[in-house]
């Protein structure tokens, strides 16, 4: 018997380019208590964006690890000249995760 295998297209989203670009391109967005949203707005947005204009099967939205990775060990200057992220954009990184997880993949 012969098994049929069907194509399924995979989107995969670099999390981190998408938080910094919306960081950059977005006012200094806040809510009521004065947190720091803009970039988790603009990340969000972007994606439900992607997934209207690029239906695909399945997605995922990945993000750099914390920490050092291959790259240091490979090129020690990699990112050398990189400020480190800004505390307000820091405050963004765990509820975007939450709001990704919480739309178990849709809103990626």
């Amino acid at each position: 018997m012969m098994a049929t295998h069907l194509a399924q297209t995979l989107l995969l989203v670099d999390g981190s380019s998408y938080l910094y670009r919306a960081y950059h391109a977005l006012p200094d967005l806040k809510n009521r208590q004065g947190e720091a949203t803009g970039a988790l707005y603009g990340v969000l947005n972007m994606l439900r964006r992607l997934r209207r204009e690029a239906p695909t099967d399945l997605a995922a939205c990945v993000f750099d690890a914390k920490g050092p990775t291959f790259r240091e060990v490979w090129y020690p200057d990699y990112k050398a000249n990189r400020p480190p992220m800004p505390d307000d954009l820091r405050t963004q990184v765990a509820p975007l995760h939450e709001a990704i997880r919480a739309a178990d993949g849709a809103a990626c």
